[in-house]
């Protein structure tokens, strides 16, 4: 049988630092190239900087466990490889010059010795040279979902009307025959076409459907279809401590998550010290460093729809004067000034401990997996995490529906009690807004 070698290119270790541990007992080669550029990433001091400091250090600490142009052996009984390319490196047609081409030269010197050789990159023209010079190539696939069948949160069943009755004069229902997942919504309709429904949020606890009758309100905002009525129902609920929102624009997915976040934390017998808001600095031009001004002034380009957000709700809660809440000074810059509000851009919160804290990560989409993990992890006792965003909408080169952390989040947490999540599907910003989102 052919040696399996799995030939990786730079963006996927700077996808995932811990990707060399991911191909079971096979070869792992890392092109010396790969090498080189990893270098010139570790001084960056923005997420892929980081990526590459630790892709080092893993790759260091296996030089003890053997010389890595012969193998080292590592912990799952695979072999890791730094392996340079032929001295004629030069591919049929292409630029000897290119780092891409240098690295598929590897692959394509490997491949000619014998070796069953798959080329690993997230960089859809490096695979598609793969597949011309005859090499296997794929994807990293190992944090992939599909976005397709994405977990909705919530499902439509239809059921006896008497057992729609027992919902509401019970308050509570065990249905045999059905299997729900944790924090799993429910639209109950009876069978008999009458009508009769009942939307409900099943509790894992005593195994039972519960009637939501409660009217959700978090600072005047109020839902405006079911499916915002099951995510007010996770953003308020305490003990839920991680929620993901996931729909096209318009859907209400931010809005409704600053709302909420506000209600609790401007709530007088709330636990959550603090409204924490960030996002990452993914620009479709230059990087963050090359605006004018402080960081402050530097973030108000990012931050400009969350401040959009907060003046609409802000408004609309002076107008409506919800109960319970302090409403002194509910002004953004008052809440700023005051500390209720942080705004802040991901790059900032790494290292951080973030305890009783209502945090919203905002264009999630544009997270990989591994850095939603390290997000996550921030998360000291007592805080509450919102990721939001929109799959369909990714600036991110090396992401895809299927391959960012927001989908991954979702498929990998949807049976935990701690989790909550909703796909948002009706646009309810405006007419204008639901004709772009379907049509255009």
């Amino acid at each position: 049988m052919k040696k399996k070698c799995f030939v990786l290119d730079t963006n996927v270790l700077l996808h995932n630092p811990h990707s060399i541990h991911s191909f079971a007992d096979n070869t792992v080669i890392v092109p010396v190239m790969v090498i080189e550029e990893l270098d010139s990433f570790k001084a960056s001091p923005d997420k892929k900087g980081m990526n590459a400091r630790e892709v080092l250090r893993e790759i260091d600490g296996l030089i003890k466990k053997g010389a890595l142009k012969k193998g080292a052996k590592m912990a799952n009984g695979g072999t890791l490889m730094i392996a340079f390319g032929p001295k004629e490196s030069k591919l049929p047609d292409m630029d000897p010059q290119l780092t891409d081409n240098k690295i598929l030269a590897v692959a394509w010197f490997l491949q000619r010795k014998g070796n069953l050789v798959f080329f690993i990159s997230k960089d859809i023209n490096a695979r598609i040279k793969a597949e011309a010079l005859g090499i296997k190539s794929s994807d990293y696939e190992k944090e992939k979902v599909e976005y397709s069948n994405l977990y909705k949160g919530w499902r439509e069943i239809n059921i006896p009307k008497e057992e729609v009755n027992k919902l509401y004069t019970e308050n509570k229902l065990d249905l045999k025959g059905y299997t729900f997942l944790e924090n799993e919504h429910v639209l109950a309709r009876a069978k008999d076409n009458s009508g009769s429904s009942v939307i409900c949020h099943y509790h894992s606890i005593d195994t039972s459907l519960v009637p939501i009758r409660e009217e959700f309100s978090a600072m005047g905002i109020r839902p405006m279809n079911m499916e915002q009525r099951f995510a007010f129902d996770l953003l308020l609920n305490d003990k839920i401590k991680l929620v993901t929102l996931v729909g096209q624009a318009g859907t209400g997915k931010t809005l409704m998550a600053l709302a909420c976040g506000l209600s609790k934390v401007m709530h007088k017998e709330s636990s959550y010290e603090r409204l924490l808001v960030a996002r990452p600095i993914i620009p479709l031009g230059k990087d963050i460093g090359y605006l004018p001004g402080s960081k402050e002034k530097k973030l108000t380009y990012w931050m400009q729809p969350i401040y959009d957000n907060l003046d609409f709700i802000l408004k609309t809660s002076l107008a409506s004067k919800p109960e319970g809440v302090v409403t002194s000074d509910l002004t953004v810059e008052g809440l700023m000034h005051s500390d209720t509000i942080e705004v802040e851009a991901l790059t900032y919160i790494r290292g951080r401990s973030i305890p009783n804290q209502f945090m919203i990560v905002d264009e999630a989409q544009n997270l990989t997996p591994h850095e939603v993990k390290t997000i996550v992890s921030r998360a000291g006792e007592g805080t509450k995490i919102i990721l939001t965003g929109d799959p369909d909408q990714i600036d991110n080169p090396y992401l895809d529906a299927n391959s960012n952390g927001l989908s991954y989040t979702v498929e990998r947490l949807k049976k935990y009690k701690l989790f909550g999540h909703i796909l948002l599907t009706k646009s309810e910003r405006s007419e204008l807004a639901s004709l772009a989102v379907e049509e255009l």
